[in-house]
C-alpha cells in the first residue's frame, strides 16, 4: 500500500502527542494510510487530465497523441510506494522523450509540460522516502545530469535542487525512523516499568502474608501441639481434637507458603505441594468431623471419573462450604453429597440452623469474596453453581460436567 508504511511509522510517533492538535494529526495520518491507493490513483488521475488539458498550451502535439502522452506522465505516479525508482525512471525517460520527439512552442520555459516536471520531481521524493540507500546516488547523479544538459540556462539550478529536494526526503524519511524507534523504546520501558511495579507490588503482598498470616497460623500450630501438655489434658477426644486443629493449621500454613512462592518468583520455579483431588474429600471430611462438626457424606462418584481440574474445583468448593457452615453456623448439622447424574457431577453442601447458643464467627466475614470464587471457579469448567438458604440453613449446589466444556445458559 502505496505511503502505508510511512504513515504508520509517523503514526506511532504522533500517538506519543497529548491535545487536540495531536490527535487530529494522528487521525489524519491513520486516514492516509488506509486511504493511500485510493488517494494515489485520484492524483494520477487529476496530473492526466491536467496534463492533456494544458499540453497544448507548451507544445505543438497531435490531438491523437495527447492522452497517450498525458498518460505516460501520470503513469509513474501508481509506482511512488510499490517501486519508486521504476517510477523515477520512467518519469526520467518521458521527459527525454518530451524534449526529443515533441516541438516546444517558444514561449515554453522547459522542454517537457509542467505537469511532467512536477511528476519528475513527486518521483525523486519518493525515491528519498522509500528508495534503497544504494540507488539514490545513480538517481541523483543521472537526474542532475539530464536536468543540467536539458535544462534552459536559467534553470539549469534544479540540477542541484533536485539533490537538496531528495536530501530533505532522506530527512523526513530518518525524523519518522527515529521517531519509530523512540516510540518503541518508550513502550519498552512503559512495559518495563509496569512489569517493575507488578513484581513491586507481588513482592509487598507476600511480606505482608509472611508477617500477618503465616506468623499467626504458626502460632497456631505451635498451641495446639502444646496444649494437651501444657494443659495435662488426658481426654482423647480433646487430645484428638486439638491434634485435628494443629494439622488444619499445618496444611494451610503450607498452603500459604506455597502462595509466597508464587508471589516472590515471578518465573522461576516454585516448589509446592501437588493440588487437592477428590481423592483427598474423605481426608477433608474426617478432619471436619475431627473438629466437632457434626457432618454426614455421602460420596457416590469414582474420583477416576473426573478429570483433574473439575476435580479440583469440587474439592475447593466442598473445602469453603465446610468452612462457612462452621465458621456462621458452628453446631449445625451438615450433609456432603457427590454424586453423578447423566454426565454431570453434582456436589451439595447443606447445613441447618446453628443451635441455640452457639457463637457464629464475627470479623470474619470475606464480603462475598468466598461464594463469588466458588461460583468463577465452578464456570471456568462450564458449570453451574447455586448459593441460597433454605429454611433457617443454607444449601450450596455446583453441578460440573465430567467430560469436555458444554455450553451453559448464561455463560455460552
Amino acid at each position: 500500500m502505496i505511503g502505508g508504511r510511512f504513515v504508520s511509522a509517523a503514526g506511532r510517533g504522533v500517538a506519543r502527542v497529548t491535545g487536540p492538535m495531536g490527535q487530529l494529526t494522528w487521525r489524519g495520518l491513520r486516514w492516509v494510510g488506509s486511504h493511500s491507493d485510493v488517494l494515489v490513483a485520484l492524483l494520477a488521475l487529476l496530473m492526466f487530465i491536467i496534463g492533456w488539458a494544458t499540453m497544448p498550451e507548451t507544445h505543438d502535439v497531435q490531438v491523437s497523441l495527447m492522452p497517450v502522452l498525458a498518460l505516460a506522465q501520470a503513469v509513474p505516479l501508481l509506482l511512488l510506494r510499490r517501486a519508486p525508482v521504476v517510477g523515477w525512471a520512467i518519469a526520467l525517460g518521458v521527459s527525454v522523450l518530451w524534449w526529443a520527439a515533441v516541438p516546444a512552442l517558444p514561449d515554453s520555459p522547459m522542454p517537457w509540460p509542467v505537469v511532467q516536471f512536477l511528476v519528475l520531481l513527486a518521483t525523486l521524493i519518493a525515491v528519498g522516502l522509500w528508495g534503497r540507500w544504494v540507488e539514490m546516488p545513480l538517481v541523483i547523479a543521472v537526474t542532475g545530469l539530464i536536468l543540467y544538459l536539458l535544462l534552459p540556462g536559467d534553470l539549469e539550478a534544479w540540477a542541484i535542487g533536485q539533490a537538496l529536494l531528495i536530501a530533505v526526503a532522506v530527512l523526513v524519511r530518518w525524523l519518522v525512523l527515529s521517531r519509530r524507534q523512540l516510540a518503541v523504546q518508550q513502550e519498552e520501558v512503559e512495559n518495563e516499568r509496569a512489569r517493575r511495579a507488578v513484581v513491586e507490588e507481588r513482592s509487598r503482598i507476600a511480606r505482608e502474608l509472611h508477617d500477618v498470616v503465616a506468623h499467626h497460623m504458626s502460632m497456631i500450630v505451635v498451641q495446639a501441639q502444646s496444649a494437651p501438655v501444657r494443659h495435662g489434658l488426658d481426654d482423647p477426644d480433646v487430645t484428638a481434637e486439638f491434634a485435628a486443629i494443629e494439622g488444619s493449621a499445618r496444611q494451610a500454613l503450607t498452603e500459604v507458603r506455597s502462595v509466597l512462592g508464587v508471589l516472590r518468583d515471578e518465573n522461576g520455579p516454585v516448589e509446592t505441594a501437588p493440588q487437592p483431588d477428590l481423592a483427598q474429600l474423605p481426608a477433608l471430611v474426617k478432619s471436619s468431623k475431627a473438629a466437632g462438626m457434626p457432618l454426614t457424606s455421602r460420596v457416590r462418584l469414582s474420583p477416576s471419573k473426573v478429570p483433574p481440574g473439575t476435580a479440583l474445583v469440587l474439592y475447593r468448593v466442598a473445602q469453603e462450604s465446610l468452612a462457612n457452615a462452621a465458621r456462621h453456623a458452628p453446631g449445625a448439622a451438615v450433609e456432603l453429597t457427590l454424586e453423578e447424574e447423566a454426565g454431570w457431577a453434582r456436589l451439595m453442601v447443606r447445613n441447618s440452623a446453628a443451635p441455640a447458643g452457639a457463637h457464629p464467627a464475627t470479623g470474619h466475614d470475606n464480603g462475598g469474596n468466598g461464594i463469588r470464587g466458588m461460583s468463577e471457579r465452578v464456570a471456568a469448567v462450564g458449570g453451574t453453581f447455586e448459593a441460597s438458604p433454605v429454611g433457617e440453613g443454607f444449601v450450596v449446589v455446583a453441578t460440573v460436567p465430567l467430560a469436555g466444556r458444554p455450553q451453559v445458559a448464561g455463560l455460552g
